[in-house]
């Protein structure tokens, strides 16, 4: 497995690559399928799958388990799964075999079912493929019309976001498998999925049956692509840019681990807390609560 690639395909998201990295990245280009040509609200999704699919270039390991009793090869069925879901959804093509059942889990064994029966390779080309399908048909789609693929219903540009947590989160799971650390995304595609992150904390609240919709937080999100939100917990208002509301709880942390905290990847995390210490830990709790497989 080269790192060096998997750098030069994180640096190939930045809209201006260093000029004294141009040979680098040119040379990279002709071992690597590029990230497709987006809307820019899309380009986080798209980047995440052009990192997946150069991670998945070199892997060896196809057969052990990665996460939730699955192989590397059924991981990337159930990615496959869940984005032809949102490819039916928009009016992208499907690929594989028909849905059955417009629902997550159901998806994914009817994928996984199907490319037990494939080489490791062929399932790659087809999570990339419907991957790309998607990509290709989003120059022609309102981002605010909300869909509900899987029965979740987001607007779009949401969706997209979602993908891109989620393959970001596999991808990482796949490179520990290989005992591999990757470069995070760039600045750019890491701040609108922690401002999707923000918005979604009120739900995980009312999911998990905390009553808070009184209260209120200010989540200030550290590094790269971070940030500063107010976030009402009460479902019917939107977290937005923090601009000096006053608070029940202030929740200080790095903005990768919030990221991968909603994700359901919270071990070892942390944040500084000024306020409600009860309410942290409520929010805390609650954070993985739309998180699956």
């Amino acid at each position: 497995m080269s790192l060096e690639r998997l750098y030069l395909d994180a640096l190939a998201e930045t809209p201006e690559a260093p000029s004294s990295r141009a040979r680098l990245l040119a040379a990279a280009g002709s071992r690597r399928r590029p990230a497709a040509s987006v809307p820019a609200w899309a380009s986080p999704y798209a980047g995440r799958v052009a990192a997946m699919d150069a991670l998945l270039a070199s892997a060896e390991r196809w057969d052990q388990v990665v996460v939730e009793g699955w192989t590397l090869q059924e991981l990337v069925a159930h990615l496959a799964a869940k984005d032809g879901l949102l490819a039916d959804a928009i009016g992208a093509p499907v690929l594989g075999p028909p849905i059955g059942v417009n629902e997550a889990l159901a998806r994914t064994h009817e994928l996984q079912d199907f490319e037990r029966q494939r080489t490791p390779e062929q399932t790659r080309h087809s999570w990339r493929d419907q991957a790309d399908a998607i990509c290709a048909h989003l120059p022609g789609v309102d981002p605010d019309q909300v869909v509900a693929p899987g029965g979740t219903p987001f607007a779009i540009r949401d969706h997209l976001l979602a993908r891109m947590l989620e393959t970001w989160i596999h991808t990482d799971d796949a490179a520990n498998l290989n005992g591999l650390r990757l470069p995070h995304p760039v600045a750019e595609h890491i701040h609108p999925t922690a401002d999707f992150c923000a918005r979604l904390v009120p739900w995980t609240m009312l999911l998990t049956g905390f009553d808070a919709t009184s209260r209120t937080v200010r989540l200030t999100l550290t590094g790269p692509g971070g940030g500063d939100w107010h976030v009402p917990l009460d479902v019917s208002h939107v977290a937005a840019p923090y601009r000096g509301e006053s608070a029940d709880v202030t929740l200080t942390c790095d903005v990768v681990g919030f990221c991968f905290l909603l994700g359901g990847r919270g071990d070892g995390f942390t944040w500084d807390v000024e306020g409600d210490q009860s309410l942290a830990a409520d929010l805390f709790t609650a954070a993985p609560a739309l998180s699956g497989p």
